[in-house]
């Protein structure tokens, strides 16, 4: 059984007449005539009634009908769908974010596909880089923005788009450690609640090569969570202390550390190995390289805060 037959079933059901059918399909009559008869011995069943030159379905012929009809018009969507993602007008995305690329991606990323790709689904999951890895080799999603330090190493994963952003200690305006004249040390930085998302084994090297073994994140975290914005919302209102991506705290003044941090998270688009890459993902590179990145105020604060701290 063919689309082609099941046209050819509609094409005769619809006209009554082999000879119009025949004319509508652009085919000679004895062709579509041996078409129905394939099809009517690969069913067991009559599907039309031969009353001289009219035909009419029979019951099954009917039922038949109904579900050629049904299945013609899946086909047909289906072949519109994929002419409409070859052209770029149609996309579906799932996509994991990790915490840092969450903060900076989210909004970009979705204005986008509201203003310049109405016709894209995307569907955003939020989770551990662990989870999400897990949901990306389970085919549950297509691809992943994570840090790429926070990567177990594993053959069947690609990860391409490097971004790199710089990390920062950073507090609300008016914060007592900015008070100092000098350089801010971390033992005092401890006095304060510290605040971070799940930060990667190379960052907690980086920080304890700075300012010892009390600077393990799991030592000196007392606020942790996945979602950046609501610990900065919580720095912009408390005393709390945050360890983060400096884009990501705009409206938060950076310590000027001593020794200064000089770290960097690593962000990179994350897919299976040998899957075919599904339309979209060049956009999301696009607006990777684009919003992961020090806007020009971070980098200017970070060149302050080095010649205060000197």
């Amino acid at each position: 059984m063919t689309l082609v037959q099941l046209r050819h079933l509609l094409a005769l059901a619809d006209s009554g007449s082999f000879s119009r059918a025949a004319e509508a399909v652009h085919l000679t009559q004895p062709a579509l005539s041996r078409s129905i008869q394939t099809l009517e011995d690969e069913l067991g069943q009559p599907l039309f009634d031969r009353l001289g030159r009219h035909s009419e379905l029979t019951p099954f012929g009917r039922a038949m009908a109904v579900r050629a009809r049904q299945v013609l018009d899946d086909a047909d969507a289906l072949r519109d769908h994929g002419r409409r993602l070859a052209r770029g007008e149609a996309a579906e995305l799932r996509l994991g974010l990790g915490s840092g690329p969450g903060a900076m991606l989210m909004t970009p990323l979705l204005m986008s596909a509201a203003a310049r790709h109405p016709g894209w689904r995307i569907e955003v999951s939020r989770a551990t880089t662990a989870r999400l890895v897990q949901a990306l080799q389970a085919r549950a999603l297509d691809a992943l923005v994570v840090d790429v330090r926070s990567l177990a190493p594993s053959a069947d994963l690609c990860v391409d788009t490097p971004c790199e952003m710089r990390g920062a200690f950073m507090v609300r305006p008016g914060h007592p450690l900015l008070a100092a004249d000098t350089g801010v040390r971390f033992d005092e930085v401890q006095r304060f609640p510290i605040a971070s998302t799940p930060l990667s084994d190379e960052v907690a090297r980086v920080l304890m090569a700075r300012y010892g073994p009390e600077a393990h994140p799991q030592r000196c975290v007392t606020l942790r969570c996945e979602e950046i914005p609501s610990l900065v919302e919580v720095t912009a209102r408390s005393d709390a202390v945050l360890i983060a991506i400096r884009a990501a705290g705009p409206t938060l003044v950076e310590l000027p550390m001593e020794p200064p941090l000089d770290a960097t998270a690593r962000f990179g688009l994350a897919t299976l190995a040998g899957r075919e890459p599904v339309p979209g993902l060049e956009a999301v590179r696009a607006l990777m390289r684009e919003a992961l990145r020090d806007t020009p105020s971070s980098r200017l604060s970070a060149a302050a805060a080095d010649a205060r701290a000197r």
